[in-house]
């Protein structure tokens, strides 16, 4: 029996281009903004990424699950690690393709065997290393929702469980940034992997890519919103060095979620937003999870 999920699709890539906007970020290159914070020459990302490990061994509230937070410094993603302490089965959530060493060199150092490699949409920032994983690991699956428009060995539904050792985590389908986006929840509802459905004090920008802003809204306030107030949203970008929020303070302080859905729809409409940098690039690799033209 499969620890994954008994629906195994045909192989090929799963995700596209991905949005990283925050309130008052959109637009804007975060990983820059670092940059020159935190050193002023030009080289300074790159040396950042060749001298630290971008991770957080961050603490899970469940009982015999290993919880870790990764960061990707270019498009600001944050990629998640999860496994059960005893049976060691792992899945990770948005890997990037720039960090698969680093990704690959942290799973054989925890002793883990990764089985699933899950994207919650199809991202247009970065493309997934999914496919490229798939390569150097025996046996590891992909998935994305089948609403994607995305190739992976599992489409995801609502209510889909993505298992691994005695844990799991529920498929909640969170359209409105993508027609694909996906919200991942654990079992007992006390962290949920939010994608650009929701951000820290911000959401995914619904301008491109099937956007849809009253789906959006409709998609946080019924499937995220409605989660405990202290469940942890970790979600797939960086809001100014902010790595965790809760799902209380998101409906009490998200700046563009407590409007009502018709003051969401003007503001989603009025941001006049550039396409991300390299959706061009993005979208298509994805599709066909991260492997075109490698």
């Amino acid at each position: 029996m499969s620890s994954v999920l008994t629906r195994i699709r045909p192989i090929h890539r799963a995700v596209a281009l991905s949005l990283r906007l925050g309130a008052n970020t959109e637009g804007s290159s975060y990983a820059a903004t670092q940059s020159r914070r935190l050193s002023p020459g030009k080289n300074s990302v790159v040396d950042l990424q060749r001298n630290a490990r971008f991770y957080c061994s961050r603490m899970a509230k469940t009982d015999g699950l290993l919880f870790r937070q990764l960061f990707e410094v270019e498009s600001s993603t944050y990629t998640y690690l999860l496994a059960d302490t005893n049976t060691r089965e792992a899945i990770i959530i948005d890997p990037v393709l720039e960090t698969i060493d680093r990704d690959l060199s942290l799973i054989e150092e925890l002793g883990l065997k990764l089985i699933l490699a899950v994207n919650t949409h199809c991202h247009a920032d970065h493309i997934t290393s999914s496919g490229l994983m798939k390569k150097r690991i025996a046996g590891l699956k992909s998935a994305i929702s089948k609403f994607s428009g995305a190739s992976a060995d599992i489409l995801l539904s609502e209510g889909d469980k993505i298992r691994f050792g005695k844990h799991y985590l529920t498929v909640r389908e969170t359209p409105g940034h993508t027609d694909g986006c996906t919200t991942f929840v654990s079992a007992d509802e006390s962290m949920a992997f939010t994608g650009d459905a929701l951000l820290i004090r911000g959401c995914g920008r619904t301008d491109f890519q099937q956007g849809c802003a009253k789906c959006l809204y409709d998609s946080v306030h019924d499937k995220i919103f409605t989660l405990p107030d202290d469940c942890l949203v970790y979600p797939a970008h960086d809001y100014l060095g902010q790595t965790v929020s809760t799902v209380g303070e998101e409906r009490k302080y998200n700046p563009r979620l407590i409007k009502s859905k018709d003051e969401f729809v003007e503001i989603m409409n009025s941001l006049n937003l550039p396409k991300p940098d390299k959706i061009d690039i993005s979208v298509p690799a994805n599709l066909v999870c991260g492997l075109h033209g490698l």
